[in-house]
C-alpha cells in the first residue's frame, strides 16, 4: 500500500514536471519558428540596418522596421501612462475604502469591460475618440489632423488595459495580511497612512510585475489599435501624428502578401521583434523583482 502511494506520488510529480517542460518548450518552439520563417529577410541584410532604417519599400526589397518599433513604443507607453493612475487609485479605493455594496457593482462592470471584444473598443475609438481629437484637441496645436493618431490609439488601448490592471492591483493589495493593517491603525495611523506606509511598501514588487504584464498585453493588441492609429508609415514626432505599430503591420498585410516570400519573411521578422521585446520586458521585470525581494529580506 505504501509503495503504491509512493508510485502515484512520483507519477504525479513526473507528469507535472513534463507539462512544465512542455510549457517552456512552447516559447522556444515559437521563437525558433519565427526565426526560421524570417531568415530569408535576414540574408544579405544586417540586423542593425533592419532595426534602424526608416525606409519601407517592400517591392524593392527594402525593409526598415524603425517606424513600426517607434510606433509600438509610443502607443504602448502612452496607454500605460493613461491607464496606470486610474487603475492604481481605483484598486486602492476598492480594497481600502469602498463599502461592500460599491464593490458589488464595480466588479461586474470591470468584468464586462474585460470581456468586451477589442473590435468594440476600436469602433468606440473611431466614433468618439477620433472625432474628439480631430475637432477639439488637434486644432489647438496644428491646422489639421484626421484624428487617427498616436493619442487615439493610446487612449483606446489604455481603456482596454484598465480592467486588467485594476484586477491585478486588487489581487496584489488583497495579498497583504489584514493583521498588518489592523496593527497600523491600532498605533494611530490613518487609513491613508496605513495604505501608503504598509500596503504600498509591502506590494511594490507585485505592482511592478502587474505593470510589466500590462505592457506585454498592450504591445500585442491588434484590432483596436489598427482601427484608430492611422497606419501611416513614419516615425511620429508627437502624439497628434499617425503611427503604424507592429501588430497593425502584421494584421494589415500578412494575408495579402503570402505570394511574396520576402515580404512574408519581413512580416515574420516583425513578429519576432515583438516577441523579443515582450520577452525582454518580462526578463527585466523578473530581475527587478528578484532584487527587490532580496532587499526586503
Amino acid at each position: 500500500m505504501v509503495n503504491n502511494r509512493i508510485v502515484k506520488d512520483r507519477l504525479a510529480q513526473g507528469v507535472m514536471f513534463s507539462l512544465t517542460i512542455i510549457a517552456i518548450l512552447f516559447v522556444v518552439v515559437m521563437a525558433m519558428g519565427l526565426y526560421l520563417k524570417s531568415s530569408p529577410v535576414l540574408e544579405g541584410r544586417s540586423l542593425f540596418s533592419l532595426l534602424t532604417s526608416s525606409v519601407w519599400k517592400p517591392m524593392k526589397g527594402e525593409f526598415g522596421f524603425l517606424p513600426f518599433i517607434v510606433g509600438t513604443l509610443w502607443v504602448t507607453f502612452l496607454a500605460i501612462l493613461i491607464s496606470f493612475p486610474i487603475s492604481f487609485l481605483t484598486a486602492i479605493y476598492l480594497t481600502e475604502y469602498a463599502r461592500p455594496v460599491v464593490r458589488r457593482f464595480v466588479f461586474p462592470a470591470l468584468d464586462i469591460l474585460a470581456a468586451l471584444p477589442s473590435v468594440i473598443y476600436g469602433v468606440w475609438g473611431m466614433l468618439v475618440i477620433v472625432p474628439w481629437i480631430s475637432n477639439h484637441v488637434a486644432p489647438h496645436f496644428m491646422e489639421f489632423s484626421s484624428g487617427y493618431t498616436v493619442l487615439a490609439a493610446g487612449i483606446v488601448l489604455g481603456v482596454m488595459v484598465i480592467p486588467l490592471l485594476v484586477s491585478l492591483f486588487i489581487e496584489v493589495f488583497t495579498s497583504v495580511p489584514a493583521e498588518l493593517r489592523e496593527a497600523s491603525l491600532a498605533l494611530g495611523a490613518t487609513r491613508w497612512q496605513t495604505t501608503k506606509k504598509v500596503v504600498l511598501r509591502k506590494t511594490l514588487a507585485g505592482l511592478l510585475a502587474a505593470v510589466v504584464l500590462a505592457i506585454s498585453r498592450a504591445m500585442g493588441e491588434t484590432i483596436a489599435v489598427l482601427m484608430v492609429c492611422g497606419c501611416v508609415i513614419g516615425i511620429p514626432s508627437n502624439i497628434l501624428e499617425s503611427c503604424y505599430p507592429i501588430p497593425a503591420l502584421i494584421a494589415n498585410n500578412y494575408g495579402e502578401m503570402l505570394s511574396m516570400p520576402l515580404y512574408e519573411s519581413a512580416l515574420m521578422f516583425a513578429a519576432l521583434i515583438l516577441f523579443a521585446v515582450v520577452l525582454i520586458f518580462n526578463l527585466l521585470s523578473r530581475i527587478i523583482l528578484y532584487r527587490i525581494e532580496r532587499r526586503e529580506e
